[in-house]
């Protein structure tokens, strides 16, 4: 595939926010873990809706309206107007930082929504968490550990064949195919203080309750080995 360059490179992890429905202590919290804050499209309207100015701006800008876009500065514009990825694709692939926190991408369009997981399976290197309502989701690294209290869900979907081995589930997964056409590890549970994870190929994308948001899961995410 064609190396993109970024539009942005930082140190500082980064709020990526989409035009779905966001609360605005959401959009804080997400933004007390990682303060620079992209607009995927339209998700530039939302955030000066809530009183956010976005440190850029990444799509097509067919669902970035006139009002919002006279109020953001030119160079914060970067528009992208190719039609053969979708705008959290464009953005994703445009951002260099140690974690995105998606915003804004569940809870309304299920084609819009699903799109973002398809995105998040082609590229599992790119560290980023999708943050819905109750839960929070990203695509498991080769090895992870997490940290859990007894009884944490952790769900594991798998968006392709994936196997491997797990320590701290209730119902260890070590032996069994996974497949988006077959067995899935929905509802799993820790049985103890971690649950460490083992996977053979990309794919596996593990879901957990959205409290578990913190920076001892981004740090552990972004610790954790890349797929080579």
């Amino acid at each position: 595939m064609k190396s993109i360059e970024p539009i942005l490179n930082t140190r500082k992890n980064v709020t990526l926010l989409g035009g779905g429905a966001v609360r605005a202590d959401r959009l804080t919290e997400a933004l007390s873990f990682a303060p620079k804050l992209v607009a995927a499209d339209g998700g530039a309207s939302k955030a000066l809706a809530l009183g956010h100015m976005p440190d850029c701006v990444i799509g097509d800008f067919d669902s970035l309206g006139a009002e919002s876009r006279a109020r953001i500065a030119a160079e914060r514009l970067f528009h992208i107007p190719e039609q053969d990825s979708t705008d959290f694709e464009k953005a994703l692939m445009r951002v260099r930082a140690p974690m995105i926190l998606g915003v804004g991408f569940t809870g309304a369009r299920i084609d819009h929504e699903l799109s973002v997981y398809a995105t998040l399976a082609r590229f599992p290197d790119r560290r980023c968490i999708i943050l819905g309502e109750d839960d929070l989701c990203f695509m498991a690294p080769p090895a992870l550990c997490l940290a859990t209290r007894p009884g944490d869900r952790v769900s594991l979907f798998p968006m392709g064949p994936v196997s491997g081995r797990s320590n701290g589930l209730c119902w260890p997964i070590e032996g069994i195919g996974f497949a988006p056409d077959g067995r899935v590890g929905t509802s799993n549970r820790a049985d103890g203080r971690q649950v460490d994870l083992w996977f053979d190929a990309p794919g596996m994308m593990v879901i957990l309750p959205r409290d578990m948001l913190g920076q001892e899961l981004i740090a552990r995410l972004v610790a954790a080995p890349d797929w080579g």
